[in-house]
């Protein structure tokens, strides 16, 4: 299947039946959204995968009690990092230059310069930088969760604040982003199933320029 007809299969499910998924599946998509693109790959983003039950169902009201949290077989959250720090930028070009063998200052010239601009800027600004990065990653999880022939179901409805406090995620440096409960689709509960799939006409939606 091209990722095309796995795009074309999916769909945000409102209801999933509560089968897991193979861990194998799982750690693929994942492993997807690691390889994810990020700015100066610095992946300022953790994302935490969540198989707990009992947690789920703490995380269900926080998440306005959608269905999919709790009958989801596995709950990923996407959480960036609020802010960046010298150290952190440090750690990622050493392991950078450690990998591929280089001298440890290969990078100084541009890793000064980054840390210059984005140091410099209010928590704020590089917690919303951090977090454009952690979508990246959440929409190659979705499409290889498509491609897996695992549904996916994007979610930004949920207490943000009160999500960070149930898992630690503000001493961990981390702020919630995005939700994607995985699972499989109950088509015969699901109002959202057999009706199409609607967008944009491609002519409105590509502006060329030629």
């Amino acid at each position: 299947m091209s990722l095309l007809e796995a795009l074309n299969w999916r769909y945000a499910v409102k209801k999933m039946n509560g089968e897991p998924v193979d861990q194998e599946k799982v750690d693929k998509i994942v492993a997807a959204a690691h390889l994810a693109p990020t700015s100066s790959g610095l992946q300022p983003f953790r994302i935490l995968v969540i198989a707990n039950q009992e947690l789920k169902e703490k995380i269900a009201p926080i998440a306005y009690n959608q269905s999919q949290v709790i009958d989801s077989s596995h709950l990923l959250v996407f959480a960036a990092f609020s802010n960046y720090t010298e150290e952190g930028i440090d750690e990622v070009f050493s392991r950078m230059n450690s990998e591929r063998g280089l001298p440890e200052n290969t990078t100084d010239a541009y890793k000064n310069q980054l840390k210059a601009s984005r140091l410099s800027l209010p928590a704020e600004e590089n917690f919303d930088h951090a977090a454009r990065q952690a979508y990246i990653g959440f929409g190659v999880a979705i499409a290889e969760a498509a491609l897996l022939k695992v549904d996916a179901t994007p979610m930004e409805g949920f207490d943000s604040a009160a999500l960070d406090e149930l898992l630690g995620l503000n001493e961990k440096g981390l702020r919630s982003v995005t939700l994607l409960p995985l699972g499989y689709r109950d088509e015969a509960n699901d109002w959202l199933a057999k009706l199409k799939k609607v967008r944009t006409p491609m002519n409105e939606f590509v502006i060329e320029y030629k």
